[in-house]
């Protein structure tokens, strides 16, 4: 076996340089010279990103009009798509999947390691998401049988599976019976710095789709007549804008300069949905801002409850409307040090170093068995 293997990388998809792409930028600056497989790929998107440099192979959906945009609609045909790519050039084969990356087909002298940020979201958490806009409800159940039993399938094919958090990697050891190492995704913190004076509004950060929860943290805040900055766009914004009330300002899309100055002087970030990881939450927390969320996923992880924020422990606008009335009683109790502090836990530097140790000490076991 070679002493330095030719890697090859596969995630789902890159229509966008989002929490997923900058997490494999970091990955790359380790591996400059591995050459990226995926089913979509928009080129503008990351002119001015370290993944410009790499080679980049596509699917057939890339090809189809309109597939790059709306890919999600070929979801019950991507395991097959994956199944398709030529990997056979390769020693080392790592796929970060939060679909089907990890479906790939490696031949048993090439290690696979799979970093999962979640198990097949549509099959195992948000099925009835998907399938009330796609498939009828006549064959969803037949077609979510086939994705968990290929699911399960593509991953017992996998070598070593990371998680992006203990939650997820609970998540794997539910769907896949297979244990995850954690190591915790890598954070820009040092795009966001706390500034005086801080201001008195609070914000929420995420795409507007039905499970990010953003319907909880609106109804909470329109009922508290306190002002609320909401930032991000999705198919859901309309609806909350009708529901707002007027202390409520969604400002869609924003500039990663602009979310750093926003958080930055935030009173609080207010996040109500169940997450695999929570980004916005560490970002916020680099930002000095205390998070206040909903304790299921890995908030739990991310946030030091009474520390570095408060968790609530129910779904529903009454949680939320207590857990901002105690921030607002305790908000002194909250430190910038400690927040900061927090934060600097999920740094760049500390991801790339336990993920070259990992793949290192991975290859190096392999390479002995072969």
């Amino acid at each position: 076996m070679p002493e330095n293997p030719r890697i090859a990388v596969v995630i789902d998809a890159m229509p966008a340089y989002a929490g997923a792409e900058r997490l494999l930028a970091s990955v790359l600056e380790l591996y400059p010279g591995a050459p990226i497989y995926t089913s979509v790929y928009e080129p503008s998107a990351f002119m001015h990103t370290p993944i410009a440099q790499h080679e980049v192979h596509t699917s057939w959906i890339q090809h189809v009009p309109g597939g790059p945009v709306h890919y999600r609609k070929f979801l019950p045909l991507l395991p097959v798509t994956f199944e398709r790519f030529d990997l056979s050039g390769y020693d080392l084969v790592l796929s970060f999947s939060y679909a089907v990356a990890h479906g790939v087909l490696c031949r048993p002298d090439q290690l696979h390691i799979s970093y999962t940020f979640t198990p097949l979201r549509y099959a195992w958490q948000n099925a009835g998401e998907y399938f009330q806009h796609g498939l009828s409800s006549l064959i969803a159940k037949p077609v979510l049988h086939f994705f968990r039993t290929w699911d399960r399938n593509a991953a017992s094919r996998v070598d070593h599976f990371a998680a992006i958090s203990k939650w997820t990697a609970d998540c794997v050891r539910r769907a896949y019976r297979r244990e995850a190492e954690v190591i915790y995704p890598p954070v820009e913190i040092d795009r966001f710095e706390p500034l005086d004076p801080r201001c008195d509004y609070f914000v929420a950060f995420s795409r507007l789709v039905e499970h990010k929860r953003m319907d909880l943290t609106v109804d909470a805040f329109s009922k508290l007549n306190l002002p609320l900055i909401v930032i991000g766009t999705g198919p859901e914004r309309k609806k909350l804008e009708a529901r707002a009330a007027a202390n409520v300002k969604f400002l869609g899309w924003q500039s990663d300069s602009a979310v750093a100055g926003i958080l930055g002087r935030a009173r609080a970030l207010v996040h109500a949905a169940e997450e695999d990881f929570g980004l916005v939450m560490v970002e916020a927390q680099a930002a000095g801002c205390p998070v206040i969320a909903f304790g299921r996923g890995a908030a739990r992880e991310a946030v030091i409850e009474g520390k570095t924020g408060l968790l609530f422990s129910e779904s529903n606008v009454d949680s939320v409307i207590r857990a901002i009335r105690c921030f607002i009683e305790d908000e002194r109790t909250f430190h910038r040090n400690d927040i900061l502090e927090n934060a600097s836990r999920f740094c760049r530097e500390r991801f790339q170093r336990e993920f070259a140790r990992m793949v290192e000490r991975e290859w190096r076991g392999f390479a002995v068995k072969q």
